[in-house]
């Protein structure tokens, strides 16, 4: 397969800072379901898409590239991050327990004015960075426990994102998209600068459902609002979304631990209008299941515990929001994992 031609770039000024690219060079970071579908998207806008790789997905990827249903997508595919060279883009896509290891290995993607964007589950390890407020700049041990993810990949980098769609991998190098296609984006600082506008016109190129969010923060606790209870309880029982909400006993503990998140938000400036009762009307529309924590559980993956639910439990502890049910709920999940040696 022949590497895509390198486009080229317009530029956009964002006020008095360096001229932002179109983003020509974009590497992605976690060639999984969604780093995958990224990928995908965003060489279909014409970026040359490089992809930090190893394993038997870096040797599918040197021999058929991306593949996406019936499309095959050429791209170049290292394990050294050296080789791939500075890019005006890195998609960051990998699951949280992986993101250390990650951050300590991509320093050569990132130049000056490199856009890191994080297209992750979980409460990120920026999320107080220009947040503003008594918890401006506080650093969240259970996500980023001594700083160096902070070091590695400085804030001034990253634009968050929140994905709402679901993708698989059926093989390595092989996804498959399910349904939906929205990528919310933000500037930790709220700001809507030239190179978050012009990341959000290259995604909507790409044929993806992008928008820019005055406080990506809030998108992000919406979403770990739903996903920190139906994940661990259905990595915990094996059961699809539908039979968990199903459950009047479980519901009502879902419901509840819910509530204690709902009521960190409105401590730290992110409050949820829903009700818990709303939010499961919107997961029960999705069907029946497996959520993420669970197929990685019976993949033998390590699971995202921690920024899903153990960071709740600490923001907790800073807002002074008694947590019991969530503490329930982390111990339970977090000594399976233990015992199945996922943790």
């Amino acid at each position: 397969m022949q590497a895509l031609p390198t486009p080229q770039p317009e530029t956009v000024h964002n006020g008095d800072a360096a001229p932002i690219t179109s983003f020509g060079k974009v590497c992605i970071v976690g060639a999984g379901a969604i780093g995958g579908w990224l990928g995908t998207g965003l060489a279909r806008a014409g970026s040359n898409v490089s992809v930090l790789a190893r394993g038997a997905t870096l040797a599918a990827l040197q021999r058929d590239g991306l593949r996406l249903g019936d499309a095959q997508t050429a791209v170049i595919a290292s394990s050294n991050a050296a080789a791939l060279g500075v890019q005006d883009l890195v998609v960051v896509a990998v699951k949280a327990p992986a993101l250390l290891q990650v951050a300590r290995q991509i320093t050569p993607l990132i130049g000056p004015h490199t856009v890191v964007l994080t297209a992750m589950n979980g409460v990120p390890w920026w999320f107080f960075q220009g947040f503003g407020g008594a918890l401006e700049e506080t650093r969240l041990n259970a996500v980023d426990a001594t700083g160096e993810i902070a070091t590695a990949i400085a804030p001034k980098h990253v634009i968050g994102c929140v994905v709402h769609a679901s993708c698989s991998v059926d093989a390595p190098g092989v996804i498959r998209h399910h349904f939906g296609s929205g990528l919310i984006i933000g500037e930790p600082s709220g700001q809507v600068t030239g190179r978050v506008q012009a990341l959000a016109a290259l995604l909507v190129r790409a044929g993806f459902s992008a928008t820019v969010s005055p406080q990506i923060q809030k998108d992000v606790w919406y979403k770990l609002w739903g996903n920190m209870t139906v994940n661990p309880i259905s990595a915990l029982t094996g059961a699809t979304t539908d039979l968990i909400l199903g459950d009047e006993l479980v519901r009502n503990f879902v419901s509840t631990v819910m509530l204690e998140a709902k009521e960190i938000g409105a401590r730290i400036g992110i409050p949820i209008e829903q009700q818990p009762a709303d939010r499961h009307q919107v997961t029960l529309k999705l069907g029946a299941f497996k959520t993420s924590m669970l197929q990685d559980v019976e993949a033998g993956k390590a699971v995202e515990l921690d920024a899903l639910v153990t960071v709740v439990k600490e923001l907790g502890t800073l807002t002074g929001v008694a947590t019991p049910f969530t503490d329930a709920l982390l111990g339970l999940s977090r000594l399976q994992a233990r015992v199945r040696g996922l943790y």
